[in-house]
């Protein structure tokens, strides 16, 4: 699944017209695959692969990923994590991206939580907001035949225009 944390770090680190997006701005650049290194300061985001589940067809071969982005903010109030949440939807629900050898289905929004919580560092303890935002992510993987790339959607071959019928593998 390395290839769907690139796709989804491209997505984050991407400029339109020389500018980040919100999400980027909210956390200050600083998403982290898994957990974040200690001492990071707030705000950050992390993210993980939950679970990948295999589904196939006589001809089609998909993989249903559950991410899981969690938000940090240790501000008082929790609106700083509520925009946080707000942008990575505006980001990542009904996205189109590319993911490399796979065909993106869909990424959607599928939960939230917000958990008021309590993090203990060596001077103490402190008061933070963890947003923990579930979203699928449907991918197909690339069908090749004889070497050419087949769109299983229209069944058109990438290069020569070569049509598929039911049934080539």
């Amino acid at each position: 699944m390395k290839n769907l944390s690139e796709a989804i770090k491209g997505v984050f680190i991407a400029l339109t017209a020389g500018v980040h997006n919100d999400f980027y701005n909210d956390v200050q650049g600083q998403l982290f695959k898994g957990r974040a290194p200690p001492g990071t300061q707030y705000p950050y985001a992390v993210f993980a692969l939950i679970t990948v589940v295999p589904f196939r067809t006589f001809s089609e071969r998909f993989e249903d990923s559950l991410i899981q982005f969690s938000l940090f903010s240790s501000t008082s109030s929790s609106s700083e994590v509520e925009d946080m949440f707000t942008h990575l939807k505006t980001l990542f629900d009904d996205a189109e991206f590319d993911i490399a050898q796979n065909v993106l289905v869909w990424c959607r929004y599928e939960s939230a939580t917000l958990i008021p919580d309590i993090y203990t560092t060596t001077e103490g303890t402190i008061d933070i907001w963890h947003y923990a935002v579930d979203f699928e992510v449907k991918m197909q993987a690339k069908v090749y035949i004889a070497g050419t790339e087949i769109d299983w959607a229209t069944g058109i071959a990438w290069e020569d225009g070569i049509e598929w019928h039911d049934g080539w593998v």
